[in-house]
Order: structure tokens, then sequence, then C-alpha cells
């Protein structure tokens, strides 16, 4: 009793010492830095230019429209399983978490991605305010949006340069935001509105293509097939590598090995005569 009596006091001492803990991350141990960094974020301004993408001319009109057509098929499918007692796919089941909600803020993203050349990278109260819908069903809507392949989301962080004390200081920011057309609904999409095939000649063409490149390659030498393949400073490692790899090839084949005596057909051998036995 006296020991659960002063662990209480403790606890209640270093509750009162105005004193607030460190904030952990996820993996539980403490950030460096004190800063709230979720997990799989990256730098912003490190990766916009190969992340971002223009639409092509009505593409974010079609996807629109194919979003509106999933959402009318996931309805269908959830009353078929209703009416028929069938068990649905894990693809159908997936479909049939697409809210109208959801459908709208793919919307304002797709709008965004219109008049910004597919730069989009809203917060989550610019896309509340601009669709009228609550935080939580815009997180909510964006979680479904990326589970089904319509969106592809990158978390964000930035430095703080105004912050006090030694190191660097991060924070969290938008989101960047890429619109596409997952594969798993072509099936649900009428005809007029799947991509069209690749021709026949085009796809011939590129296994062609595919086939040289492998050739070519495969006739290089080590240090031309790491310039071939690598830049910057890790391609001229590779290539000193290389060099290294095809002189040493170059020396085992230019001073060979010579062969052993037992080898050569015209070595005469004499053998020892067979001992006789003494009378």
């Amino acid at each position: 009793m006296s020991e659960a009596l002063a662990g209480a006091l403790t606890h209640v001492g270093s509750s009162n010492s105005g004193q607030k803990p460190k904030r952990r991350s996820k993996s539980g141990a403490p950030h460096r830095t004190g800063a709230h960094v979720l997990r799989d974020s990256v730098e912003a301004g490190t990766f916009e230019h190969s992340f971002f993408t223009t639409p092509a001319k009505g593409e974010t009109d079609r996807l629109l429209r194919a979003a509106r057509r999933i959402l009318d098929a996931g309805r269908q499918l959830r009353s078929e399983a209703r009416r028929d007692g069938r068990a649905l796919t894990p693809t159908e089941r997936l479909l049939t978490t697409l809210t109208s909600a959801s459908v709208r803020v793919f919307e304002e993203i797709l709008t965004l991605s219109r008049l910004n050349r597919g730069k989009v990278f809203p917060s989550y109260e610019h896309l509340a305010k601009a669709t009228s819908l609550g935080r939580a069903t815009v997180a909510r809507s964006l979680r479904i949006l990326e589970a089904i392949g319509f969106l592809v989301r990158q978390r964000r962080f930035k430095r703080i340069e105004d912050a006090e004390g030694p190191g660097p200081r991060y924070e969290q920011t938008s989101n960047a935001y890429r619109a596409f057309l997952p594969k798993i609904v072509a099936d649900y999409l009428p005809r007029w509105m799947r991509p069209a095939p690749v021709p026949d000649d085009i796809l011939q063409r590129e296994a062609d293509r595919v086939e040289e490149l492998q050739h070519m390659l495969a006739s290089l030498s080590c240090r031309e097939l790491a310039e071939a393949t690598a830049s910057g400073p890790l391609g001229k490692v590779l290539a000193r590598l290389g060099a290294a790899l095809d002189r040493q090839e170059r020396e085992s084949q230019t001073d060979t090995q010579p062969l052993p005596d037992s080898s050569n057909p015209n070595r005469i051998v004499s053998w020892p005569s067979r001992p006789t036995r003494s009378a």
C-alpha cells in the first residue's frame, strides 16, 4: 500500500512540473527536431518536376465521367448483391466504396489540374471549402480515391527558415495529387469510354526496339555499359569499375595459362621397365 501511494505521489508531482512530454513519432522514437513530419513525406520542391504533368485536352472531363460511371456501377453492384445474394469480388467491393462526396472531391482536384496545368497541391481546408464538405469527409474521400486508383497522393514537408535554435526545422505542408484512370474500372465502363487499344504495328515496333536495345547492350563492354546506363558521380564510379573489369578480362585472354605436359600428344613418355623377379 505504501509503495502504491508513493508511486501515485510521484506521478502527480511529475504531472504538475509543467513540462510537456516529448512528441514521439509513430515508431515510438522522438523526432530529432521535434517536428511533426508524417511517414513517406518528401521535401517540397524536390520531386514536383517529375510528379506533375499537364493533362491532355479533354482528359479531365473523361476522368470525371468515368468516376461518375463507376459511382453508378457501385450502386448497381450493391443492389444486385442485396437482391440476388451473390458475393462480390474484391474489386467489386472496392468499387462500391466510391461515394458521391468522393466524386465531388475528385471533380475539384480535376478542376485545379486543368487550371494549373497539372500542378495540384490543395490543402484540406481548400477542398472542404470548395466542395462544402467537412474536413473528415474530405480526408475519407481522398483515401477512397487513392485506394481505387483515381488519385496518387504524395505527402510533403517544408523547411522552416526562421526557426530558432540549431539545426533545420521542418513542418508538414499540403499534399501533391495526380489523377489517373485505374485499370480496374475499365470493365465497368461503356466501350466508348475505354481507352483505345494500341495498334499492332506500334506494339511490334516497340518489341523490335526493345530487342535491338538488349542486343546493343549485350555487345558493350563493362565500361561502355556503365556509361550508357548511369550518369553523374555514380556513372563515373561504375565506368572506372567497368574499365578495371575489362582490363582484367583482356589480361586473362592474352596471358593464358600453359597446358600441362600430359595434354601434349607429341610428348614421348618413357615408362620404367617392369621389375623382374630375382632367381
